[in-house]
């Protein structure tokens, strides 16, 4: 797996687990204290997001972060 393809699985992972607890994207970033569109780059894997921004996401979906990195 090359960077690009590890960035999109990672969004894509925020995005199930997020709307597994029934938030919306907007919800989400308003919770992270993070901009709207942020939010939307790295759902759909078009940022890298650092170590401490996938632990506030996970802090905010209320899950450990490696549940974040946890996909096949």
């Amino acid at each position: 797996m090359d960077k690009k393809e590890f960035q999109i699985a990672i969004g894509k992972r925020i995005r199930q687990l997020r709307e597994t607890k029934n938030i919306s994207q907007v919800e989400l970033a308003a919770l992270c204290n993070f901009e709207k569109s942020n939010m939307s780059r790295l759902e759909a894997g078009k940022t890298n997001p650092t170590a401490y921004t996938l632990h506030i996401i996970s802090q905010k979906l209320e899950i450990e972060t490696f549940e974040i990195l946890r996909f096949t």
